[in-house]
């Protein structure tokens, strides 16, 4: 499930560029305003491309969300304090013995 909405999130991301790019630039700083000869007209364009791009976006936000939900249920908040190992006392042990030499 998790790959799949992945696969989703990634090519949402991929059309919203894609839509983002096609869009006519209103800045014309660098004088790369878009010239007047597009394949569609600048009002039906403009209106097709505006609601495709606020559709993707929502989409998009939407699966971002999702994702973050699913991936952050994973983990739960722990506590260095109970992983850390328990000393538990332990009976003395016994001195050792010398080691009693073999007769020759």
């Amino acid at each position: 499930m998790m790959t799949f909405l992945l696969v989703v999130h990634i090519l949402l991301a991929l059309a919203l560029i894609g839509v983002i790019l096609m869009q006519r630039s209103e800045g014309g700083a660098l004088g790369m305003g878009g010239g007047g000869g597009g394949f569609m007209t600048a009002r039906g364009s403009a209106n097709l491309l505006t609601r495709t791009t606020a559709i993707l976006a929502t989409l998009f936000i939407l699966s971002s969300i999702v994702l973050a939900i699913l991936a952050g249920g994973h983990s739960r908040p722990t506590s260095i304090l109970d992983s850390a190992p328990t000393a538990t006392p332990s009976a003395p042990a016994e001195p050792a013995k010398p080691a009693v030499p073999l007769s020759q």
